[in-house]
């Protein structure tokens, strides 16, 4: 076990993927800060030992005076894990555009703007370790989920890039690929608007096909992964001597996007078909 990247500032941290990445850091013996919009969500993990402070990545004083708090302490950000976000699904006709510039916000320019800020420290230190948690979902596109997949494509890209930016300073960068994920994700997700629209939407049985499917792959067990299964795989990438670029969860995750990738639109549109039943 290699603590080298501590301190470790965890992004999103009242539920799922980011509370489980705390308990998994800090049982692994880490420095960590997880942050959350509101702290008082945080108590848990503070008694366990993790640092807590408030970070709302739709918020530049929040995340700059998040960022500022764990540098003054320690002199620097050792690993950021960028796990913040949310799924805003729905046909792309129905979605409505605020809902959508609001998950941009989130799920990309929150993430964006934390890199920038702790880049700073991190190349004045000559390291660092930039984890972000993107998805399966920014390989490949289910219907119904177009602007959800879109900020996980942007976080792909941004990754992508970053990556190569950094490296002369000593800066890893890594995405996490989760697949289907047993969280508070799945019930966000499936509360969105755009699966609730109005009973006379040219979209409603589509609608109806992709909520059930969707909810029959989150509870299957074969299919999905846990929040604990995916910290497992961040705390690897915050403790390894040369990271994966990326981490791709789950067998099932790993075969569409191969599939996706070889067999084109035609095969990839026949198994949108068939899985969702349209």
């Amino acid at each position: 076990m290699s603590t080298t990247h501590d301190p470790v500032l965890v992004t999103g941290c009242s539920s799922g993927i980011g509370k489980a990445t705390v308990e998994a850091l800090l049982a692994g013996g880490h420095t960590v800060w997880a942050t959350a919009r509101r702290p008082e969500t945080l108590a848990d993990l503070a008694a366990k030992g993790a640092r807590t402070t408030a970070l709302d990545v739709t918020d530049e004083s929040s995340m700059a005076a998040a960022v500022a708090e764990v540098v003054a302490e320690h002199g620097r950000v050792g690993t950021l894990v960028n796990n913040a976000g949310y799924g805003e699904y729905g046909a792309v006709e129905e979605v409505e555009i605020d809902k959508v510039r609001a998950m941009f916000e989130t799920n990309v320019f929150g993430l964006a703007r934390m890199c920038q800020l702790v880049l700073p420290s991190m190349r004045s230190a000559g390291s660092g370790r930039i984890i972000n948690i993107g998805s399966m979902g920014g390989r490949f596109t289910f219907p119904m989920g177009g602007y959800y997949h879109a900020t996980k494509y942007a976080v792909e890209a941004l990754t992508d890039a970053l990556r190569i930016e950094v490296k002369p300073f000593g800066v890893e960068v890594v995405v996490i690929e989760p697949g289907v994920t047993r969280s508070g994700f799945v019930g966000t997700a499936s509360s969105s608007d755009g699966l609730g629209g109005s009973e006379g939407s040219p979209y409603a049985e589509m609608r109806a096909s992709v909520h059930r499917a969707n909810n029959e792959a989150y509870d299957n067990r074969l299919m999905s992964v846990s929040s604990e299964s995916v910290a497992q795989v961040v705390v690897k990438a915050v403790e390894a001597d040369r990271p994966q670029t990326r981490y791709l969860l789950t067998p099932a995750a790993k075969a569409m996007v191969v599939a996706r990738t070889l067999g084109g639109d035609r095969v990839w549109d026949r198994m949108m078909k068939q899985q969702f039943g349209l």
